[in-house]
């Protein structure tokens, strides 16, 4: 798998880790609004974390939305989500060089830094 950073353009969360990466214009930028994931990076992303639900952004509208009408997160439900809603995407997610990091919490993004500048 290529490197590619997924990133939402409309997250200022993703905009300002993007800044703080100093990646800002690379051309392995994907941001998922314009470009969705693909079913190889899917399956990628599954290959590494074993569970669709790991992937799921569980702070998001849609996710809230379906949870409050009382629906089950299972394995299958969660991938479909993530083949069909980008806002369900846990965000951002780096892979770089055959390591994976997803998403925003300080300690992961330093771990970015530190292998981009690798």
């Amino acid at each position: 798998m290529k490197n590619t950073f997924l990133y939402l353009s409309s997250c200022s969360t993703c905009i300002r880790i993007i800044k703080s990466l100093e990646i800002e214009g690379a051309s392995y930028l994907q941001d998922v609004k314009e470009q969705l994931i693909t079913a190889e990076q899917l399956a990628y992303l599954y290959a590494h974390t074993q569970s669709y639900e790991a992937l799921i952004n569980k702070r998001g509208r849609v996710y809230a939305r379906l949870k409050s009408e009382g629906t089950v997160f299972t394995e299958a439900v969660c991938k479909s989500l993530l083949e069909t809603e980008y806002s369900c995407l846990k965000r951002p997610i780096l892979l770089w060089n055959g390591s994976l990091f997803i998403g925003n919490a300080k300690a992961t993004v330093a771990a970015m830094k530190v292998a981009l500048d690798g």
